[in-house]
């Protein structure tokens, strides 16, 4: 072939050569995340055969196209041919790409059909989604907990330097056992948020009032990390998944010691606080859950976020802040639901003796206990 008429041919070659070569070693720098569960290695296996199905058609019709271009060429003496219909070319164009669509179909139906098969599940895991945070509740296990974002304010504002994992790192991460079917059952307190984690093949929106489902049963321990993939506000990119996949030993001891975490919770709402202790015990669980749309300095964000200092709440009657915490107003979520009795009565104290306010006054978490019921 005349390599004047067609110089760029040689760059075409390259860059399929190149695709080849990529994916041939398996490197997931530029492709999907490695699979770990059986659902995500059918979800690559499909997208790799697309890939080559795309680039068997690429190849067929431009080397077509450029063989006619270069074999037909006006300088040879060839005329354009005139018609208007070819019933028999047509017939072939419209078979061929769906016989190709079929191909694809029946092995993407199969997935999506055991995409959606929950039975037989090992543990069922509820997930619920709020602005921004996950909640994991361990169905019959009595552990519940939140999930944040564990990177710090000062690398978010770039005072610092960012870490390995900058905004997929948590505080609580979500533990399974490996080899275990996990149902996770989905829904959101707020708006529309999505659980994604790549390496699971697993992506179901959360959405409030309704129950969604999915599954992974992980085949290989690690730390596996996803995010929300739904536009749920301001803080959308700081609601990261992180889910770690451990030998049967090591959950059921971190499975005690949630359990034991979470008796230690409840026992403390008996126990008399000092003003000190709540004020520093607030400050963590402020840091944690409210600073994300309150700020750090308890500035807010008006009017969405009302600051903190000075704030009417804040500064007004101890029952009305109560009252707001334990049950939300607009989009704040109600706290009952995420923190125990101790947190409670520590934010409310942080809240009203720090960040500029000093009110002086506190209430003790079996006020707290007392005002759920």
């Amino acid at each position: 072939m005349n390599k004047k008429v067609f110089p760029f041919l040689g760059t075409i070659s390259g860059l399929a050569l190149t695709l080849v070569a990529s994916t041939t070693h398996a490197a997931y720098d530029l492709n999907l995340k490695a699979p770990v569960t059986e659902i995500a290695t059918q979800i690559y296996d499909l997208h790799m055969l697309i890939v080559w199905v795309c680039l068997a058609i690429f190849v067929v019709v431009f080397a077509v196209m450029f063989y006619s271009l270069y074999k037909h060429r006006k300088s040879v003496g060839h005329k354009a041919a005139q018609f208007h219909e070819h019933h028999t070319l047509e017939i072939i164009w419209t078979i061929i790409p769906a016989l190709i669509l079929i191909v694809m179909a029946v092995p993407a139906t199969k997935t999506i059909f055991a995409m959606k098969d929950t039975s037989e599940a090992d543990m069922s895991v509820k997930v619920t989604g709020y602005q921004w945070k996950w909640e994991y509740d361990y169905l019959d296990k009595n552990v519940k907990f939140i999930s944040n974002l564990s990177t710090t304010q000062d690398q978010i504002n770039n005072k610092s330097e960012k870490g390995e994992n900058y905004l997929l790192e948590v505080d609580n991460p979500m533990v399974v056992p490996v080899g275990k079917k996990v149902r996770v059952i989905l829904t959101a307190s707020d708006v529309i948020h999505a659980w994604w984690v790549p390496a699971f093949g697993v992506k179901q929106d959360a959405i409030p009032g309704f129950i969604k489902e999915a599954w992974f049963k992980a085949d290989k321990e690690g730390t596996y990390r996803g995010q929300c993939a739904e536009l749920c506000g301001k803080a959308h990119g700081y609601m990261p998944i992180v889910v770690e996949v451990v030998s049967e030993e090591k959950y059921n001891t971190w499975l005690a010691a949630k359990a034991e975490e979470a008796a230690a919770g409840a026992a403390g709402a008996d126990k008399e606080w000092t003003k000190d202790d709540l004020v520093a015990n607030g400050k963590a669980v402020y840091e944690k859950n409210c600073a994300v749309c309150h700020q750090a300095s308890g500035a807010g964000l008006p009017p969405a976020f009302p600051a903190i200092t000075g704030g009417k709440v804040t500064t007004g009657p101890l029952e009305g802040h109560l009252d707001i915490i334990l049950n939300g107003k607009n989009i704040m979520p109600a706290w009952k639901a995420l923190l125990n009795d101790v947190e409670i009565a520590s934010v409310i104290a942080y809240e009203r003796n720090a960040l500029g306010n000093s009110v002086g006054d506190i209430i003790q978490p079996s006020a707290v206990k007392a005002a759920r019921k």
